[in-house]
């Protein structure tokens, strides 16, 4: 599979993208779970992790998953207005748009933090996000990101994106 990516990006030598999936309890985490017992097939890139709510991630999780070597981050959460703890989502969406703001201070695409949408029923649609993400962070190669930029400045950006 490293191979396909090489095409995209020659960057990317033997090794594939790593995305973080941050998934919502309540929908996305069942629609990826739909997606695998249907065998839709997306590409082995994401490593999922279960969230309640989209509107209770720490911003740091992200910046974290960054440094420590993922290629992007997927946080995918309940369609808005359908949130099982009422405005979760509205919440994610406002603090999403301050952490895409920070990353691209911090010298990262912002395609590579992304926020989507999909129910329990749309494992399709889980599936869909899963492959044009990993195109995405395939065509902009792997971000190594560890390696250019201090601690100290992340701290510093995320004391400013805590409030």
């Amino acid at each position: 599979m490293a191979n396909d990516y090489n095409q995209l990006n020659p960057a990317w030598g033997e090794r594939s993208p790593v995305i973080i999936g941050l998934l919502c309890n309540w929908c996305s985490y069942r629609a990826a779970d739909l997606a695998g017992t249907s065998r839709f097939g997306y590409p082995a890139t994401l490593r999922d992790l279960r969230i309640m709510c989209t509107g209770r991630l720490d911003p740091t999780f992200v910046i974290k998953a960054l440094r420590e070597g993922a290629d992007g981050v997927l946080v995918m959460g309940c369609h808005p207005g359908q949130c099982h703890y009422d405005a979760g989502n509205y919440k994610a969406m406002r603090r999403m748009a301050l952490l895409r703001r920070t990353v691209i201070q911090l010298g990262v695409h912002p395609d590579r933090v992304q926020l989507a949408w999909a129910s329990a029923s749309q494992g399709t649609i889980f599936t869909e996000m899963v492959k044009n993400m990993t195109e995405t962070i395939a065509r902009l190669g792997p971000l190594n990101w560890q390696d250019t930029v201090s601690g100290e400045t992340i701290q510093r950006e995320m004391e400013a994106v805590r409030g």
